[in-house]
């Protein structure tokens, strides 16, 4: 296919030069009520019997890396990225400028019928299997000019519905940039050189800091995280790169980052020492291009933004690259190695 290179500003929007055809799915009917986007500390841990998490527990997202090399080029994607730059939580409580901040995850637990999805990117999407509630929220809200994500986490089918640039055009009926339907119960990559609703390709979902995560004290799992600007190049466990130039002294998508562990975080409030400690032992990936530092998180009117914006005394000196291709088993699968 023919693609240029998409920009997100952390939170901001993707610039597409090039569309291509568009696909349609089936649409079923017989709607059932679902719940969404709790705020309690209990409510997003996945089914009741536990048989539905956001990745398999032998997934790359679980994976520590506060034991692997540093990379050889790590001052050098550092440096690229902005030494000098704050890190920035994009999400919590409230609104700012008007609008909600953070990405909204719609639980369902209930059946839900099909909805009829047509895709710019369909050659690069999934072409069906999307089941969206009717009343799903959009990423910094309905009037959002930005990246305007739909996740939707169905815990009945352990499945992950996520859409970029969604748009509603009836009760199950969308209109979407890219869009893809991620298995949580599996550790199969798209294939190689598709996006997904993220420019690496991978799961938006397992990468979000959840509030009942921050609220229970851990977040075990990598954090999704963009950049200002990429190297034309990908590498595990994402599958398409967005870059802006072929340049080795920048980040490649997927590239993890870890905050050093001489950072000390002993001093930050529960919610941010939850995200702190998760940035030393699982890192950052780099997921999308947008604002240097800035994780992605859910929205959630739990949050505390005063202990969120401790995290802001960070800066990407704090960070190093990793070398994590000791992790990989297999190129098409996001299963980590056994030790």
């Amino acid at each position: 296919m023919t693609r240029t290179a998409h920009l997100r500003a952390g939170g901001g929007s993707r610039v597409i030069a090039t569309v291509s055809a568009v696909a349609a799915v089936c649409l079923l009917s017989g709607y059932t009520d679902s719940g969404r986007h709790p705020a309690s500390a209990t409510a997003l841990v996945g089914r009741a019997d536990g048989s539905c998490r956001p990745s398999p527990p032998d997934s790359f997202w679980h994976a520590p890396v506060d034991a692997l090399p540093v990379h050889p080029r790590s001052a050098q994607f550092v440096s690229s990225i902005g030494a000098a730059e704050p890190l920035h939580p994009d999400f919590g409580a409230g609104l700012v400028d008007g609008q909600p901040f953070g990405i909204p995850v719609n639980v369902s637990d209930a059946a839900v019928p099909e909805s009829k999805v047509t895709l710019d990117y369909a050659e690069e999407s999934d072409a069906s299997g999307y089941r969206i509630p009717p009343d799903a929220k959009i990423e910094n809200g309905p009037q959002s000019d930005g990246d305007r994500h739909v996740i939707v986490w169905d815990r009945e089918l352990c499945k992950s519905y996520e859409l970029w640039d969604a748009r509603q055009q009836g009760d199950h009926a969308w209109h979407a940039g890219s869009g893809a339907v991620f298995d949580l119960r599996s550790n199969a990559l798209r294939p190689a050189g598709w996006t997904s609703a993220d420019a690496a390709g991978l799961a938006v979902l397992p990468g979000l800091v959840r509030y009942d995560e921050a609220a229970g004290g851990q977040v075990d799992h990598a954090i999704r995280m963009t950049v200002p600007r990429t190297d034309q190049s990908y590498i595990w466990p994402a599958r398409h790169q967005a870059g802006s130039a072929a340049d080795e002294s920048l980040p490649p998508m997927g590239l993890r980052l870890r905050l050093k562990s001489s950072v000390d975080t002993s001093q930050l409030a529960p919610q941010a020492k939850a995200v702190a400690e998760a940035l030393k032992k699982y890192g950052a990936i780099v997921a999308d291009n947008g604002s240097a530092w800035y994780l992605t998180g859910e929205e959630n009117s739990g949050w505390d933004n005063d202990q969120l914006n401790a995290l802001k005394g960070f800066k990407g000196s704090d960070f190093e690259a990793v070398d994590a291709s000791g992790l990989q088993q297999a190129p098409d699968s996001g299963a980590v190695a056994p030790k």
